[in-house]
């Protein structure tokens, strides 16, 4: 008999749900666990039904094109579930699919329970979510703190479990010859460029990052500018002298060592600011795509970096679509390094941040209500 059966769509599931099959075993490691696995939780002894690989679809055409894969997929995995009866189901993030699946479970019959770790970001978009995991889970697993008061007023269990990033950079070993290592003049101030890791945010935002880096140093005479390699591209694009290639192993100790950075807008943000190291966010956006998030996706947060979002305050200025221009990203990298009053704001509402997401191990606390959840089958 299945005792759990776990579910990861996409490369940050299956690494999330890798830590969690490796608290899960440590306190339970009789346990039969199948499920949808990608190639680090594969490294564990689940029962692999589904390669998580094979829900992998880059971009509207190919997902149009892979249609009725998916869907032939998404039958195979719901009756093989159907089949098993596991216990509990624990669908780790992916929403698209998972929230689909996870109504289809219950309209096909399953009575288990339905764990849904990691909340869809269902307080900027897609609040018609929000009825339909009511209906049909048992306990969502949280990772952010104000996400639980999205389902106030609704009967769903949330239960916030802590973020993962905090444990991961709790981990971080400092690298104490990184300036060495890279060339970097231990005396200067490094300027650290966060381009993106996808190739459109890469083309969208780099130039702007590059030019505004080089008006500062022409301004400031201690700066090197440093690149986060997030993608194999950026190599081509820096064929130009005096400018830093940091490697993705050495982007926490990038990070660390930094007087300030300009990073586009995604969880690299949360880093920089678990390090409480100053930072301008920025994100080019096409005139049609703010159209569609604020007009028809109705998109209207006061903010939209992460670390904002939580501190319900800036914490770090956002330049985006119309307000990003080279011009206004250099004015605040000015003052963020020149001002150390500004800086010293910037860092202390970065603690006050780090305070709010608290010290628990997310995949050690999502575990143990996982497992007791099992105990109640």
């Amino acid at each position: 008999m299945t005792d759990l059966y776990v579910l990861a769509g996409e490369p940050s599931g299956d690494l999330q749900g890798a830590h969690l099959l490796e608290a899960i075993y440590s306190q339970a490691p009789h346990l039969t666990i199948a499920g949808v696995a990608g190639p680090r939780m594969r490294m564990h002894p689940i029962q692999c039904t589904t390669r998580m690989e094979e829900l992998q679809v880059m971009g509207f055409i190919d997902v149009f094109k892979a249609m009725p894969r998916l869907l032939r997929l998404f039958r195979q995995i719901r009756n093989e579930i159907l089949r098993l009866q596991p216990k509990t189901v624990v669908c780790i993030d992916y929403p698209g699919f998972n929230i689909r699946l996870e109504r289809s479970l219950r309209r096909h019959g399953y009575h288990g329970q339905l764990i849904h770790y990691i909340c869809p970001t269902v307080w900027a978009w897609g609040k018609g979510r929000i009825p339909i995991m009511t209906q049909n889970l048992d306990s969502l697993l949280s990772i952010f703190p104000f996400e639980k008061q999205c389902f106030a007023g609704t009967s769903l269990s949330v239960e916030y479990v802590g973020h993962p990033l905090v444990e991961k950079i709790k981990k971080h070993s400092k690298f104490e010859h990184f300036k060495e290592h890279y060339g970097i003049d231990p005396a200067r101030k490094i300027l650290a460029i966060f381009p993106g890791s996808r190739k459109t945010e890469i083309e969208r935002n780099f130039s702007i990052q590059m030019q505004t880096a080089r008006r500062l140093q022409a301004a400031a005479n201690d700066l090197e500018i440093a690149v986060s390699l997030a993608h194999p591209d950026l190599r081509t694009l820096l064929a130009a002298p005096n400018i830093h290639l940091i490697e993705p192993e050495h982007h926490y100790d990038l990070m660390q060592n930094s007087h300030l950075a300009l990073a586009t807008s995604g969880t690299v943000t949360l880093e920089i600011a678990l390090f409480q190291t100053p930072a301008i966010v920025n994100f080019a956006i096409k005139p049609l795509d703010v159209f569609i998030a604020q007009k028809i996706l109705r998109i209207n947060l006061a903010y939209y970096a992460m670390p904002n979002i939580l501190a319900g305050k800036e914490v770090f200025p956002e330049l985006f679509g119309p307000h990003l221009t080279i011009d206004s990203l250099f004015q605040k990298a000015q003052q963020f390094w020149f001002d150390p009053n500004v800086r010293a704001v910037c860092q202390a509402n970065c603690a006050r941040m780090r305070e709010m997401l608290g010290n628990e191990n997310a995949a050690e606390k999502a575990a143990v209500l996982i497992l007791n959840s099992l105990h109640r089958t």
